[in-house]
């Protein structure tokens, strides 16, 4: 009797099953009310925990995005300028881009005498200029030198000025004539200084944008207040290649397209350069905003543009 009281102080174990039975007790086990290896109030306190545990971490995340979102402005960045990642120096981009399989191309080749060949650099500059005239017209008027836009409004495009750049002309690439438009990059709240006379201009400018900026000056000062544009050949052979190059509906953009304050259906000013090609050679040029906050820095490409020409 003794012997049989001690046995019963030690664990007992668990009657043999196969693998079929085993699983079944434990998806639900008749002896001890248990569903999955636990009872039904169990599986309430676990559930009752985890509500409440990610109720609770779910408004404090809601919280912090409230505070945060407290500190930023809709219809402007937190940080501008020099005080954002994006900085004060504009960059210049062109248009037409290669195809996006060669998305780090910069090279604009074709052969003038085959349309199926220029058809996409035809096509590609129509679609960027078509999505500026997809853009809100509300808040745009037409504006001028004499005339800038007022509060609450910003300046429009004619694509009519660029002329002969236009879709109907081909833009140029039937011919050994290609127009590239260029743009400035948007920067909120930035404020050009513009070199409106050649006696503070910097000794490197292209001699050629100083005679322009001469010849406004005596003609039309008042049209002088523009952001320059310049684009050149980066070698002696390459500006050799270059024959001519006319910027339509002038040299730079104007004064009255800044700053960008984000006001829909603003539009950045572009400049179409249309240049004139010897054929069948590699031409490398480089283009460049004048002004005296744009600084210019080919390895990062600050306040330029590089690209490749060849017509065929």
């Amino acid at each position: 009797m003794a012997d049989k009281k001690i046995a019963e102080q030690y664990y007992a174990p668990p009657p043999k099953m196969g693998k079929w039975e085993g699983f079944k007790k434990f998806l639900w086990n008749s002896d001890t009310s248990q569903c999955l290896g636990r009872t039904g109030g169990s599986w309430a306190k676990i559930l009752i925990f985890y509500v409440i545990f990610y109720a609770a971490l779910t408004g404090f995340f809601a919280a912090m995005l409230a505070v945060f979102y407290q500190t930023l402005e809709v219809d402007k960045p937190k940080w501008t300028l020099d005080n954002g990642l994006i900085g004060s120096n504009p960059g210049l981009g062109f248009r037409p881009m290669p195809p996006e399989v060669n998305v780090e191309s910069t090279l604009v080749w074709y052969e003038s005498s085959r349309p199926d060949n220029y058809k996409y650099w035809v096509e590609e500059t129509a679609r960027f200029l078509k999505a500026y005239d997809d853009l809100p017209k509300g808040n745009q008027v037409n504006c001028s030198f004499e005339n800038p836009p007022p509060p609450g409004k910003v300046c429009g495009i004619d694509r009519a000025q660029f002329a002969p750049c236009t879709e109907e002309n081909n833009f140029g690439y039937n011919l050994a004539r290609p127009c590239i438009f260029l743009k400035l990059n948007k920067i909120y709240n930035w404020v050009p200084e513009i070199y409106n006379d050649t006696k503070t201009v910097p000794e490197h400018m292209p001699a050629e944008l100083k005679r322009h900026i001469t010849e406004k000056n005596s003609l039309r000062p008042h049209e002088t207040n523009v952001v320059w544009v310049s684009c050149e050949g980066e070698n002696p052979a390459d500006v050799e290649n270059i024959k001519a190059r006319d910027y339509y509906p002038r040299m730079g953009f104007p004064w009255f397209y800044f700053p960008f304050k984000n006001i829909e259906g603003y539009v950045p000013p572009i400049v179409a350069v249309q240049f004139t090609v010897e054929t069948g050679v590699l031409i490398n040029i480089e283009c460049k905003a004048w002004a005296r906050n744009i600084h210019h820095d080919r390895s990062e490409r600050r306040g330029s543009v590089h690209f490749e020409l060849m017509v065929d």
